[in-house]
């Protein structure tokens, strides 16, 4: 099984932007907290970060027919890419989508997802928890989906 992990904007300053908001760990310590998770699955995992919404939605479209799963934190991008939804939905690969922050008790503006309209599933508010909640959920998903 093969799972991509993506990233949007600014998640790459971690540790740095509004720690009492995101933690105090740094995207080093969460990339290595998803491998981790990932190889005591024994999921192959493909890890991918960017702050540019082409580059994520040419990510998604490069995952069609060679991934499994897609475990998706749109960061800022989620409360505004209609893009990266309709990537999502174009190559119909099971998504969860994940915050650290808990964005249903944040600013009004954050309280819509364009891309966890394409989602089987989202885990919020659960700082790094979340990954390996999504990532555990979408390997008994796709073991379910695929017994069946």
């Amino acid at each position: 099984m093969k799972l991509l992990i993506i990233n949007g904007p600014n998640l790459n300053m971690l540790g740095l932007r509004e720690p009492d908001i995101y933690g105090r760990q740094d995207f080093a310590a969460l990339e290595n907290f998803i491998r981790e998770t990932c190889e005591a699955q024994g999921i192959e995992a493909e890890l991918f970060q960017s702050n540019h919404e082409g580059a994520i939605v040419d990510t998604i479209q490069g995952a069609y027919g060679r991934i499994d799963g897609i475990v998706i934190n749109p960061a800022a991008y989620t409360h505004t890419s209609v893009a990266i939804l309709d990537a999502l939905k174009a190559v119909s690969i099971p998504a969860v989508e994940v915050h650290l922050s808990d964005v249903t008790k944040r600013e009004s503006f954050r309280q819509i997802s364009y891309a966890g309209l394409a989602c089987v599933k989202s885990y919020i508010g659960l700082g790094f928890e979340g990954y390996r909640q999504a990532i555990l959920f979408l390997k008994n998903y796709l073991e379910g989906r695929e017994n069946t």
